[in-house]
C-alpha cells in the first residue's frame, strides 16, 4: 500500500480535487453571479482579501519569524491557494451568504490559475534550490484541468439536471473527503506523517498562521460595513482553504518518489494537512457563532 501510494500520490490528490470542484459546481448557476454583481462591494473584499491581504501577511509572517526551508514553503503555499469548497457548505450551516461564498470560491479559482504561481514565486522563490525551477506552466494546466474545467462540467449538470444536482453535489463531496482520507492513511503508511520530524515549533507555527487568517478574515467584513450574513461568508472563504488544491501542487512540486526533495516534500505534506484539521475546528466554531447571531437577529 506505501508503494502503491507513492508512485500515485498525484492522482490521489487529482481525483479528490476533481470530485470537490464538480461538487461545488453543482450548486452554482448564472444568476448566482448576477445577484452578487448587483452589489459588487462583498465580493471585491472578499476577493482581494484573498488574492492581496493573505499573501502579504503571509509574507510578514515568514518574514518577521525569520523562516526558511519547508515551514517557510507550507506557509506560502497555504497562502497561495484560495477557498475550498468546503467553505461554501460552512457558510450556509452558519447562515451566511451562501451565493457570496459560492462566488468567491469561483472568482478566487479562476484568479488562481494566475496568482498562484506569481504568489509562490514571490514568497518562496529565495528558499527554494539554486537550480528548481517554478512549473508555473504546469501549475496553470493542472489547475485549469482539476479546478475550472470540473467547476464548469457540475454547473453543466446543474442546468441539465437540476433535481439531482444536490445530492450527486453531497456524495462529490464526501467523495472528496474520502479522498484525503487515503492521503493521509497512503502517508503515514509510508511514514511519511512524522509528528518528530516536522517538529512542535513548527506545529506551532501553523497555528499561529491559522489564528492569524481567522483574525484577518474576522475582520475583514466587519471593519468595512458589511452585514452579518456578508461577513459569515468571507470568514469562511478566508480561513477555510483549498487544502486538496495545496496538496495536487505539493505533489507537482515534490512528488513523493524524488528523494532529492522528499524531506521538504513531507514537511509541506504535514502543515497542509495540519493546517485542514485547524480550520475544521474554526469553522466549527464559525457555524456557532454564526447561528447564533441569526437566530438573535431573527428574534428582534
Amino acid at each position: 500500500m506505501a508503494d502503491f501510494y507513492i508512485t500515485n500520490e498525484y492522482w490521489f490528490a487529482a481525483i479528490q480535487l476533481i470530485l470537490a470542484m464538480f461538487g461545488v459546481g453543482a450548486t452554482l448557476t448564472g444568476g448566482d453571479f448576477r445577484d452578487v454583481a448587483r452589489g459588487p462591494k462583498p465580493v471585491t473584499i472578499g476577493t482581494l482579501v484573498q488574492l492581496v491581504v493573505i499573501p502579504l501577511s503571509a509574507l510578514v509572517f515568514i518574514s518577521t519569524l525569520g523562516l526558511m526551508g519547508g515551514i517557510a514553503v507550507s506557509i506560502a503555499l497555504i497562502a497561495a491557494i484560495p477557498g475550498g469548497a468546503s467553505s461554501n457548505f460552512f457558510t450556509y450551516f452558519a447562515r451566511g451568504n451562501f451565493a457570496l461564498s459560492i462566488c468567491i470560491t469561483a472568482i478566487t479559482t479562476l484568479a488562481c490559475l494566475f496568482s498562484t504561481p506569481i504568489i509562490l514565486e514571490m514568497l518562496i522563490g529565495d528558499y527554494m534550490p539554486a537550480d528548481f525551477v517554478m512549473p508555473r506552466l504546469l501549475i496553470m494546466r493542472e489547475i485549469a484541468l482539476t479546478l475550472l474545467i470540473p467547476l464548469s462540467l457540475g454547473m453543466l449538470y446543474l442546468y441539465l439536471f437540476p433535481q439531482s444536482a444536490v445530492h450527486l453535489s453531497k456524495w462529490c463531496i464526501r467523495g472528496s473527503l474520502l479522498g484525503i482520507g487515503l492521503i493521509v492513511v497512503g502517508s503515514g503508511m509510508a511514514g511519511r506523517i512524522d509528528i518528530e520530524a516536522f517538529g512542535l515549533n513548527n506545529a506551532l507555527i501553523i497555528v499561529y498562521l491559522t489564528l492569524l487568517f481567522a483574525i484577518i478574515g474576522w475582520f475583514s467584513g466587519r471593519l468595512t460595513g458589511l452585514n452579518r450574513a456578508d461577513c459569515s461568508a468571507i470568514e469562511m472563504e478566508v480561513v477555510v482553504r483549498n487544502v486538496n488544491l495545496g496538496i495536487l501542487i505539493k505533489a507537482t512540486l515534490f512528488p513523493a518518489a524524488a528523494l532529492q526533495t522528499a524531506a521538504l516534500g513531507d514537511t509541506v505534506l504535514f502543515a497542509l494537512l495540519l493546517y485542514g484539521g485547524l480550520q475544521m475546528l474554526i469553522a466549527a466554531g464559525l457555524i456557532a457563532l454564526g447561528r447564533r447571531s441569526a437566530a438573535a437577529y431573527s428574534a428582534r
